[in-house]
């Protein structure tokens, strides 16, 4: 059924939640996990506090020290359960781009990601990833809420 399983996870304690049910998803249909972490790129012109506060350079250390600590307590899990795991960490703009372009890469045939359950004006404005690769991705996509 599914041989290599994409989750998408940015941290958060609800993307833990789809990383645990990918992970228990894999053992049980004896499947290897990649593990993805996307995160943005520097932005000399921005409003974002984080990267007006920093340099190119301290930002990317910052942003690799996230992405690091996220995909160890990923492996963790998978590893504590026998599964076998990839992790992979990319910089984008655009993370459910990079989000189907590694699933496609690797050739996965499914993808766990959390949902944030935001509704009505929040979700327009704000967008999701999650509903972003559901709209593009062509691999099927398994939503934790």
């Amino acid at each position: 059924m599914y041989r290599n399983i994409l989750i998408a996870t940015d941290g958060s304690s609800l993307a833990a939640r789809a990383i645990d049910h990918g992970v228990q998803l894999a053992k049980a249909v004896n499947a290897k996990v990649i593990v993805l972490t996307v995160t943005e790129r520097f932005h000399v012109f921005t409003i974002d506090a984080e990267q007006l506060e920093d340099t190119a350079s301290t930002f990317r250390h910052h942003m690799k020290g996230q992405a690091t600590k996220t995909l160890s307590e990923a492996a963790k899990l998978a590893e504590d359960a026998g599964v076998e795991i990839e992790k992979v960490h990319l910089e984008d703009d655009e993370p459910y781009r990079a989000i189907i372009r590694t699933a496609e890469a690797r050739r996965c045939d499914l993808i766990v990601m959390a949902s944030h359950g935001r509704g009505g004006v929040s979700a327009l404005l704000l967008g999701s990833e999650t509903m972003k690769v559901l709209t593009h991705s062509r691999i099927p996509v398994l939503v934790v809420r």
